[in-house]
């Protein structure tokens, strides 16, 4: 087995051998912690007779062995039971008893591991459907040593069997794992402005993924780093709160000899395992279209207390998509010296535009944009992931632009840079190539408009959102039917209702009640099919009505008559207010978004009073930041940027597809019918 795909093929049909005593949905409960458990015992092996021999000699001198193992293994990583795999294999009637006593001889930071994928729960319902021998026997077939399985080919591994089984769970859209090309393309273009940087002697780089699944990406950015610069010290830091996840990257890290103490269990949000630390570059693939419902309370709490000296100062997103809590997180971890931070993150299309003006996604985009942090936007190409075909974006980020990006944001249309695979891995059918990633990276570096690339202010992307209103017009016509509309009108049809509770009091409150009602409708006969396009006019009328009836109108009651006989007509005088200002009509009002670089007045003469001449602006509502009329957003329409003009086809052309596709049903029924 040379390849990734025959290893994880090979792992696959092992699976095979739970079928019957296990749902296929629990498969990776097995399956996941023996492929770990599988590695880890290749690790060890060169060591375990060494360690064995010192547990033996100090375990009733020394309280504390850990140290004194770990200097014998030279790793965290070690066992001090007398089993190895074919061992436990060699006694097959003893194996669960002695499978337990070898996951516990492992070290601290394995026990770990092995709490987190709850693996000791599975022994005994392996052993009692006589599974445990069968798949620990397929599992020695299989050289998973480190030596062997390069860390990336494991992540491959490790990242095609969780997709599968992944599947399995028929989990959403947003919980899926990042191919190895988007994660290198990440990588690239994160490092793309800090090659000088990179060469530097005695180089020491931090490196941070909040949301870091099974750790492929903090691997494949230390990689970059050592490839330009083979004697710097890179240090990885990551959190995971899907403990399969987190058990998989620990691991990872201890075989790679990391310090897996770096590496946090828990969500970011209500548990930051890393508070208080800032690092020098940052990327993430994290969750998408998933709600943090269950984490509402410590976020806003966290909004609401701290503000600005929290983590999420800007704003809050929709309940149901949390992607951009994670970037005001990473923001939150950027390095405040000369050489600042980077960051690089994959969201979906959503954070690009979603929310109006004034709403948290809005105001988080318009934090970032104010500060100057976005450098780019690279969108990629579709059914690029297993399990989502949805549009994806790279945004980076830093707060130490290059002089010539200062004020400025780029952003690179990578959508038509790929190939179709050979054979599709779930929604995965299109990959970037070596060539193609290079490429991106190229034009993101140029740094020149072109086809594929377009520079902006900050500013661009940045509107007012102003209220225009008109005026409330409205005619009035006393007819049979809009009298009869007054009945529906809440002040009219409750004065014959009483809320007492004494019978003769309550019925006696209806009958006057219903006594009013009378007196209302006389009033309004003496107006008996009058029409009025004013509404002072009518007002005029109907008290005069009313005096000469000896019938006092309540406000609501003259507020129910205005809205039952009263009419929407563009002809009618506009009804004012009692300073004598148009009243505005609430049905009519309309909403223009303004670029944020012009006069809000400027583009309301020129786009909106020649079309409707008595408009204005409603000046009252105003930015809660500036106080100027008009809210201020900001919004990435990206397509917009790209679009090219695409002329319909010809009718000839179009005809001739008509008639060729009418041959073919033709074709296809005397097939049929013959």
């Amino acid at each position: 087995m040379n390849n990734f795909s025959e290893k994880a093929n090979f792992i696959w049909s092992v699976a095979d051998l739970l079928r019957g005593s296990y749902k296929p949905h629990e498969y990776a409960d097995v399956i996941l912690p023996l492929v770990v458990l599988r590695r880890l015992d290749a690790a060890i092996e060169p060591t375990r007779d060494k360690v064995r021999t010192a547990y033996e000699q100090y375990k009733d001198r020394l309280a504390n062995l850990d140290g004194v193992l770990r200097g014998v293994a030279g790793s965290p990583i070690y066992n001090t039971s007398p089993y190895n795999w074919q061992r436990l294999l060699d006694a097959p009637a003893d194996l669960a008893q002695n499978l337990v006593a070898y996951l516990n001889g492992f070290s601290t930071d394995v026990q770990d591991i092995i709490e987190k994928f709850d693996f000791r729960r599975q022994i005994g319902r392996l052993q009692s459907s006589d599974r445990l021998y069968p798949i620990m026997k397929q599992f020695a077939t299989i050289d998973l040593h480190p030596d062997r399985v390069s860390n990336m080919e494991m992540g491959y591994i490790f990242e095609e069997l969780i997709r599968r089984f992944s599947e399995q769970y028929n989990e959403t859209a947003g919980e899926h794992f990042t191919p190895r090309e988007v994660i290198r393309l990440m990588v690239q273009l994160l490092f793309s402005q800090d090659d000088d940087v990179l060469h530097r002697p005695n180089l020491i780089r931090t490196i941070y993924d909040p949301a870091c699944g099974t750790g492929g990406m903090l691997t494949e950015a230390k990689r970059f780093i050592l490839d330009h610069n083979s004697q710097a010290q890179v240090l990885l830091f990551g959190q995971e709160l899907n403990p399969t996840s987190y058990a998989v990257a620990k691991s990872d890290m201890l075989v790679k000899g990391e310090d897996p103490e770096r590496i946090a269990f828990d969500d970011t949000f209500t548990k930051d395992g890393h508070a208080g630390q800032r690092f020098n570059f940052m990327l993430s693939n994290p969750p998408y279209g998933v709600d943090w419902k269950g984490f509402e309370p410590s976020i806003k709490r966290e909004y609401e207390t701290k503000g600005y000296q929290g983590r999420f100062g800007a704003g809050l997103p929709r309940i149901n998509d949390g992607s951009l809590l994670f970037l005001q997180h990473m923001i939150s971890k950027m390095k405040d010296d000369e050489e600042g931070s980077r960051i690089a993150i994959v969201f979906n299309g959503s954070p690009l535009f979603t929310g109006d003006a004034g709403s948290g996604e809005s105001e988080i985009r318009r934090w970032i944009f104010e500060h100057d942090w976005l450098e780019g936007i690279v969108a990629l190409p579709d059914q690029l992931f297993y399990n989502t075909g949805i549009n994806t974006y790279i945004w980076i980020l830093t707060n130490r632009k290059a002089p010539h990006r200062k004020g400025k944001v780029q952003l690179v249309n990578a959508v038509s840079f790929f190939g179709k695979m050979r054979k599709s891995l779930g929604n995965k059918r299109n990959v970037i190539s070596e060539a193609q990633s290079a490429e991106i990276v190229a034009i993101y570096s140029a740094y020149q408009e072109g086809e594929h690339c377009r520079i902006f202010d900050t500013t661009d992307f940045g509107y007012r959102k102003i209220t225009v209103e008109r005026p409330l017009r409205l005619s009035f016509h006393v007819t049979p039917e809009r009298i009869a509309r007054l009945h529906d009108e809440k002040a009219f049809a409750s004065l014959a209702e009483s809320k007492k509770t004494h019978p003769d009091a309550k019925a006696q409150e209806e009958e006057l009640g219903r006594h009013y009602q009378r007196d209302i409708l006389t009033v309004l006969d003496r107006l008996h099919n009058r029409q009025y396009d004013s509404r002072v006019t009518f007002e005029r009328e109907l008290q005069a009505a009313a005096q000469f009836c000896g019938v006092r109108l309540t406000p609501p009651i003259q507020k129910a008559i205005i809205s039952a006989l009263g009419e929407r007509d563009d002809t009618a005088t506009p009804c004012l207010d009692k300073k004598g200002r148009p009243e505005p009509d609430p049905e009519a009002r309309d909403f223009e978004n303004v670029p944020l670089k012009e006069s809000v007045h400027d583009y309301f003469k020129r786009e909106v009073l020649p079309h409707v001449p008595d408009a204005w602006i409603n000046e009252s509502v105003t930015d809660h930041k500036d106080g100027r009329p008009g809210k201020v957003g900001y919004e990435v329409n990206f397509n917009r940027y790209f679009y090219k003009y695409q002329p319909p086809r010809s009718l000839d052309e179009i005809d001739r597809e008509i008639k060729e596709l009418e041959r073919e049903i033709v074709a296809m029924l005397t097939e049929v019918t013959a």
